[in-house]
């Protein structure tokens, strides 16, 4: 990449951040952050509660805090002169309000020391903050203090939360209860915390923040050397037993090897070699990074990574282990590349597991260090993909807003303050040029929220015994650990395609996967006998074929969602011979389940309402239908929407007038998908919408599934159908009742605002890019509410439904066995009438009879924790208050949200 492109990705960089930061400072400072949707400032309290994402929150400024040293970076530094003069005159500390003590330490603390660090070294320049003597600092001091009642307790872990005014445990603090924390939380302390006593002479933080980790140390579990995600602050025992390196225990790793660094303690060191060596060995499956228990570390916990790992490859870097780094960073880059963004959790198979992404930072920060180990200027071009992807994808007229579904391109109205402290950072210093920077960034050690700690504080105010504690433990044979940092001039000096060499077998690891492991399944026939059913010649409807599923041990469960269940005992088969034969017939329905959703798997459509007052503002994720219009290789369909009658379009229909040239609104139930859709194209439709009439029913917490055709030649429906559980399609029957004319837009991803409003007669505002304006972008609260809360699926696994749920001869099934081993006693797994079969099992990786090779591990369905944490209903039934009333209070401070989901990582 020429230094000109360099330089011109730079300046780009610079603009984003002026973007982000300069509406932050409009628009919502003093608040802590920027709602970037309805352009105004996050105030804790006074918007619903979002659970423990809100902890970081506390009433002091966070994101002008949080993004400090960042404007010395990007060489901004009349405006950090300018900032530091805002934290002084406006910021309070000793507010009532409960907050995250890890999050305050990282982004409070360390956006107080990182100013600092760079506030003292322009004075010593002697052109910019001459006035200052270390206001910060006292700050950061003050601080301090107010965190340190945190460490009452009789282990020395902190109490994960605390009252700025009231501290632990008093009535009035209204924190002080809780038990357990998790390991980073209390192992991610020791470089703020160690700084503030090397610039102050104050030795008790540092005291603090080493017994914490000396105690996280000695919990490790001996045979593994690996920690737990969660620990009692009282006992030290593990309440979460599971282990690996993303979120819950990520920066507790990354902080031992930078105190190393920082402090020149070597025992940090030998900590971090220790669990280095665990991880090496059981967590990572290049170029996965796996959740093991620590108990059982050959076991995986879980079969999903979370997007916080994807800082790793950068620790790997300064560590000096540079292919696993270039492995793990090209399968994160696979991902990226086909969801736009790094989802917040994904399956090995590389599907989207939790689909929100809050514009994280850590995929940046690794690519920046992987630059500067390798210099391969193919990092540049990763970072060039980041940026345009956020200009392209998050970028509003007010800010940045993170991504509620990667997968539809929905937004959320947040803008989290590590965007502004950590992603500008590293995508201007990986373009940028040693020139470019005021000062030498190789002086400081980046902390996990970006802030810049000086190096030299290693040799100040020493007064913390060094004396090695954890030799006893750490007497390891490993050449690796003779690296503690890398050098180019050595990893690469005679291959310059060495990173290129590592990559390469990684290219397709996303997109053309095939499991490993495979089994193949041989038929046998027995002679004379006659042949064992078949799983594609299977009729849930066939008397004949349920006699032989029974005798074969295979019982048929009817679920109350109208999908059939399959469970295998092979204990309650006629004979062995029997049970061999309903084992041949359970792995064929799966070998047969995984190649139907590969020919005919869609990914999520989206419903959009683009009239008056919605504008686009309202996405509904919908799931498609394996017949009729293709959205993703045709024109979005537009139009009005009309409910067909009857309502269950399962017969001709009385209201074709209504429903002509408008997109149909259907039922679920009584008949099938595709009979529907000939009756509403018979009436004059363009397209229609199947409303599920399960009530309640969302895409928060049911797995979206396709529409499957009705068995029969389908090449004669030639409109879009998509499907919207009962939650999703609520809110278009509200809409209708309260503004009878809705208009929608059905597509495969949501489309730009600009893009539907072209041509239209509609208010400014709402197409109008200047900040100034957008904060008259705000319907009504409870509209706003229905913008925010078309929430969108969260389940990564798709079913392939062949009918309406309520039709007893057309249930579809769902494949689900627990395993395929012989020795096994009970199997289950779910099938669909005419091979279609729905949400294959778990886990699971067959070759078909021809040889082809079939990835089960496709169509993973979790049954985990994560599912106990979906979304809450949200009530939809208020009155929508008039948009004129709205657009005369548009200034006034309206609620965003009735509720949003709790915040899972």
């Amino acid at each position: 990449m020429s230094r000109e492109e360099r330089q011109k990705l730079g300046n780009q960089v610079l603009e984003m951040f002026d973007h982000a930061y300069g509406n932050y400072m409009e628009h919502a400072y003093p608040a802590d952050e920027l709602m970037p949707l309805t352009c105004r400032g996050r105030v804790r309290g006074q918007e619903p509660s979002r659970g423990d994402v809100d902890d970081a929150l506390g009433k002091f400024s966070l994101t002008l805090i949080d993004s400090l040293d960042t404007l010395v970076v990007l060489n901004k530094t009349k405006e950090f002169e300018d900032a530091v003069r805002k934290v002084l005159r406006d910021v309070n500390l000793d507010n009532d309000v409960v907050v995250s003590v890890f999050e305050t330490n990282i982004r409070v603390l360390g956006g107080l020391l990182g100013g600092h660090s760079l506030a003292i070294m322009l004075k010593e320049k002697g052109e910019y903050m001459q006035w200052y003597n270390d206001e910060l600092l006292q700050m950061a001091k003050q601080l301090g203090y107010k965190l340190l009642p945190a460490f009452n307790t009789t282990s020395g872990l902190p109490y994960p939360r605390i009252n700025l005014k009231f501290g632990v445990r008093k009535p009035e603090a209204r924190t002080g209860t809780e038990t357990d924390t998790c390991t980073a939380c209390a192992g991610t302390l020791i470089l703020e915390f160690a700084a503030l006593s090397r610039f102050t002479g104050a030795t008790i933080f540092e005291e603090y923040a080493r017994k914490a980790l000396d105690f996280l140390w000695e919990k490790r579990q001996r045979s593994s050397n690996l920690v737990g995600v969660t620990i009692n602050i009282h006992t030290g025992d593990w309440v979460r037993k599971d282990s690996g390196v993303g979120a819950g225990i990520d920066s507790y790793y990354e902080y031992l090897l930078k105190a190393y660094v920082l402090l020149g303690d070597d025992s940090f060191l030998e900590r971090f070699n220790t669990h280095y060596d665990a991880i090496m060995r059981y967590i990572s499956q290049p170029p996965l990074l796996l959740d093991v228990h620590i108990h059982k570390p050959m076991l995986n916990a879980r079969t999903w990574m979370d997007a916080l790992l994807a800082f790793f490859p950068g620790l790997q870097v300064l560590k000096g282990d540079i292919r696993p780094a270039i492995e793990t960073h090209e399968m994160l880059y696979q991902v990226i590349k086909k969801h736009n963004f790094l989802p917040e959790a994904f399956t090995t198979d590389f599907r989207v597991h939790w689909a929100q992404h809050p514009l994280r930072p850590e995929f940046a920060e690794s690519t920046y260090f992987l630059y500067k180990a390798t210099g391969d200027p193919y990092y540049l071009e990763v970072g060039k993909t980041l940026i345009e992807n956020l200009n392209k994808y998050a970028r509003v007229p007010c800010g940045f807003a993170a991504m509620k579904d990667v997968r539809t391109g929905s937004h959320e109205d947040r803008m989290d303050s590590f965007f502004l402290a950590e992603m500008f950072k590293y995508l201007y210093l990986l373009f940028a040029d040693k020139e470019d920077i005021i000062f030498d960034i190789e002086d400081y050690i980046f902390t996990t929220e970006a802030h810049l700690l000086p190096l030299w504080l290693s040799t100040t105010n020493q007064s913390i015994s060094k004396k090695n504690t954890t030799s006893e433990y750490t007497e390891l044979d490993d050449s690796n650990f003779d690296w503690s940092c890398p050098n180019t001039q050595i990893l690469f000096p005679n291959d310059p395609l060495y990173a290129q060499s590592i990559r390469e077998p990684l290219k397709n690891v996303v997109d053309k996967s095939c499991p490993r492991g495979i089994i193949r399944v041989e038929e046998s026939f027995r002679s004379g006998a006659k042949p064992p059913l078949r799983a594609r010649d299977f009729m849930a409807t066939n008397p004949e074929h349920l006699e032989i599923l029974k005798k074969m041990g295979v019982s048929l469960i009817h679920l109350k969602d109208g999908r059939v269940q399959l469970v295998q005992h092979a204990i309650q088969a006629a004979s062995s011979i029997d049970a061999e034969d309903g084992l041949r017939f359970m792995q064929e329905m799966i070998e047969l389940s995984s190649q139907q959703q590969k020919e005919q798997q869609l990914p999520p459509r989206a419903v959009q309402i683009v009239s008056h007052p919605f504008f686009g503002r309202v996405v509904l994720t919908a799931g498609p239908a394996q017949f009729g219009l293709d959205l993703s290789k045709h024109k979005e369909t537009r139009g009005f929407v009309a409910s067909s009658k009857p309502y269950n379009g399962c017969s001709e229909l009385t209201n074709p007038e209504a429903v002509m040239g408008k997109i149909a609104l259907i039922q679920r139930g009584q008949c099938m998908f595709a009979e529907k859709a000939r009756h509403i194209q018979n009436a004059g439709a363009i397209g229609g919408i199947v409303i599920d009439d399960n009530e309640g029913s969302s895409s928060d917490t049911a797995p979206l599934f396709q529409m499957a055709g009705d068995g029969k030649d389908t090449d004669d429906i030639k409109i879009p159908m998509l499907f919207l559980f009962s939650k999703e399609g609520s809110i278009i029957l509200d809409a209708i009742r309260e503004y009878e004319e809705v208009e929608v837009l059905l597509s495969d991803k949501a489309k730009d605002r600009a893009a539907i409003l072209k041509g239209k007669m509609i208010p400014s505002y709402i197409i109008n890019s200047n900040p100034e304006m957008e904060n008259e972008d705000q319907p009504s609260s409870e509209n706003d509410s229905l913008n925010q809360s078309a929430e969108q699926i969260t389940s990564s696994s798709q079913e392939v439904d062949l009918v309406d749920q309520k039709s007893p001869e057309e249930s579809s099934l769902n494949s689900q066995p627990e395993s395929l081993s012989p020795a096994d006693t009970d199997k289950a797994a779910s099938v669909s009438p005419s091979e279609q079969i729905s949400n294959p099992m778990e886990n699971h990786e067959i070759t078909s009879l021809d040889g082809e090779c079939t990835d089960l591990d496709n169509q993973l369905q979790e049954q985990s924790e994560t599912e106990e944490d979906s979304n809450p209903n949200v009530s939809w039934g208020k009155k929508v208050q008039p948009i004129d009333s709205i657009l005369a209070d548009w200034n006034e401070d309206i609620e965003a949200f009735e509720m949003m989901e709790k915040d899972e990582l």
